[in-house]
Formats: structure tokens, sequence, C-alpha cells
């Protein structure tokens, strides 16, 4: 049950950058949202971090005992990728609902895993889709599935960073590498954009000469959809930032940036080009965690299914593998025609005040 003021109980599982950066302090900009718990694998940081916020902390080892505690009613997973399942299937199986942290997994049958045991116990499980909740974005996904740009058929996106090669991303293979951290974000808003599947992927990879980064560092990626729309990403451990994409339709295009990331100055802006004319939509700076941690709670507290949840994550999910296998094989990968899914909808739309991101309290462990 929610706590005395109506609110839902968050337990933190991973106090790494995206939880203290993001996640952590977003809480405290909703109404319906609080955090209780924390599970992490470092003493120090479990310390700091439960005086700061005033949380219970736990060790990994104490995740069943955290989950038959009574004091949460949701967990908040930010591990690494390849080892949600493991945190996930178990809180869906105590009834705690689940906000997970995008990609949903790194294998498919993982993600089906979580879809199973959710549907077994009725708990709620969504993906951290913040995007899903941000104004901007949202604005854009409605106009063009409106039909103002015509019928959408070419969609390029470029979103690079450079990674210090002692992160985690950087040394645990594909699974950690730029495709499945930031290929969701070209890859889901295509999706979103198009309201259709991809139905074939080719990509191409390099790996920067003498680069520390053990895959492929830089990935470029073409996806066919139905109808013959095309789209084209290029994704990056080792360039400098940049994020943008641009739809083009048959009566005009967007173009946005920043259009992928979040927090201080970050405005998700674009630029609409209709009969000619280009006119800029600049939208304030809003805290994409609180936002959607927020939508989340309201879902569980109205019992309503969240957009963003399981089937949406796997649908990304099932194409970075293709990814992977198409670059492992240098062939086009097929994938099975999928009926449409439900778009992020204009009521998904929260907007909170950027909250202000403490000190960064460091680690050396390697799950966060």
């Amino acid at each position: 049950m929610p706590d005395l003021d109506g609110k839902v109980r968050y337990a933190v599982v991973a106090g790494g950058s995206i939880s203290q950066g993001a996640f952590m302090p977003g809480v405290g900009q909703t109404d319906n949202s609080i955090m209780t718990a924390l599970v992490t694998g470092d003493p120090a940081k479990a310390d700091a971090l439960a005086k700061r916020y005033g949380l219970k902390a736990y060790s990994y080892d104490q995740y069943s005992q955290l989950l038959d505690s009574g004091e949460i009613d949701a967990v908040y997973v930010a591990t690494p990728n390849f080892l949600h399942r493991q945190f996930v299937v178990p809180a869906l199986e105590a009834g705690v609902h689940v906000l997970l942290e995008k990609p949903m997994a790194t294998e498919e049958a993982d993600c089906h895993a979580m879809i199973e045991a959710a549907q077994r116990s009725g708990a709620k499980l969504m993906i951290a889709y913040r995007l899903h909740c941000e104004p901007g974005t949202l604005e854009m996904i409605e106009r063009v599935r409106a039909g103002e740009f015509g019928d959408p058929r070419v969609f390029t996106s470029t979103f690079t960073q450079v990674v210090k090669p002692n992160n985690h991303r950087a040394q645990n293979g594909f699974a950690a590498g730029p495709v499945f951290d930031m290929g969701p974000y070209p890859l889901n808003m295509v999706r979103q954009l198009f309201g259709c599947e991809p139905l074939e992927v080719s990509a191409s990879g390099s790996k920067t000469p003498g680069g520390e980064v053990n895959t492929w560092d830089t990935v470029t990626v073409s996806l066919r959809f139905p109808e013959d729309r095309l789209a084209h990403f290029t994704l990056s451990y080792t360039l400098p930032s940049s994020e943008r994409f641009q739809l083009i339709g048959t009566k005009g295009e967007i173009e946005a940036s920043p259009c992928f990331g979040y927090g201080e100055g970050v405005s998700i802006s674009y630029r609409a080009t209709l009969d000619g004319k280009t006119q800029e939509h600049t939208h304030p700076v809003v805290d994409h965690f609180a936002g959607e941690t927020a939508y989340f709670s309201d879902c569980i507290l109205k019992d309503r299914a969240p957009e963003p949840d399981g089937q949406e994550g796997w649908r990304d999910v099932r194409v970075i593998q293709a990814i992977e296998r198409a670059l492992t094989t240098g062939q086009p990968q097929r994938l099975e025609p999928l009926a449409p899914k439900g778009t992020a909808q204009p009521d998904q739309r929260r907007q909170f005040p950027l909250a202000e991101v403490p000190d960064y309290i460091n680690t050396e462990s390697p799950t966060e």
C-alpha cells in the first residue's frame, strides 16, 4: 500500500550515475512518489545515500528480504543492462511494481520472462522511456501521427558521445556497447513516428584502431519498414557528443536537436517545415525522471496499464539483437512482421521543474 500521504514507495536498485544524477533527485519533484529504500553493493555509498534521502539501505544479498518487507510498492531498476532480469522477475513475482531502465534486457528471452512474470502476478512493468512523458517529444509524435507532415517516409539520426575506457559500458562487449545503450533512442523514436515495426535490418560497425572499447564503438544502422519507409542512424562511443534526428514526410519535415538528452539546459526542441516555411518550436527544460515516475505512479494508484510496457521494451530489443546479427554476419536480417502497437499519448505528458542534482558519490562497484 502507498504511504500515509498516498505516495507510491520506491526502492532504487543500483546507485550509479543515472540513479544518483537523475532518478533520485527527480522523485522529490513529484507529488505522488517517494523513495523509502536503496539497494547497492557499496557500503559507503549505501550509508551516504541513505542519510541524504532518509532511506533504508539493503545489500544485493538482502534483495529478497526487501521485496518481502512491505516497505515498498515499486522498484526502480538501474543496474547494467545484462543484469536486469535477475532483479525484475523476483520483484514482479513478489507483487512489486517495476520501473525498469532501458534497454529492457540484452536477450529476447529475458524480456519474455519479465513480461510473463508481470502477467502472472498482476504487478505493473514499465520500461523507462522518459521521452514518452516529455512535452516536446509527445508534440512531435502527435503531429506526425496526425498526418501534418504527410506520409512519413525517411528518418535519419546521429547520437554520439565519448565514453571513458574504464566505464563498464566500454568493457562488457556488445551488451553494454553503443547499440544497446544509445540505440533505443533513435530506434524507439522512429517506431513511434512511423507507427509500425521494421521488417529488415542492416548494419555496419567500426572499432577505432588502438581504441579501448571492446566492441564496435561506432555503428550505422539501416532499417526498412512497411510501405518502403526507411530509417538510418549512427551511434558512437568515441565521437564528440551530438544528438539529432530528421523526419521527412510527403508534406514537410521535422528536425530536432537536442532530442534524446536530459538535464540542465537541455530543452527538447524542433524545427517544423511545412509549405516551405520553417517554424522553431522550443519547450521548457523539464525533469524527465520526475515525469516518468509521476506517470508510472499514477498508473499504479489508478490501476492503469502503463504505455511503455514490456511489449514496448521487447520490440526494441528484438531489433537490437538483429543489429548484432547483421554486424556479425555482414548480411541483412529479416524480422517477423508485427502488428502496430499504440504510440505514446498526449495524456502521458508531465511537466516538472528540473531538480537540483547533488554531488555524486563515487563507487568502484562493477554493478553500478
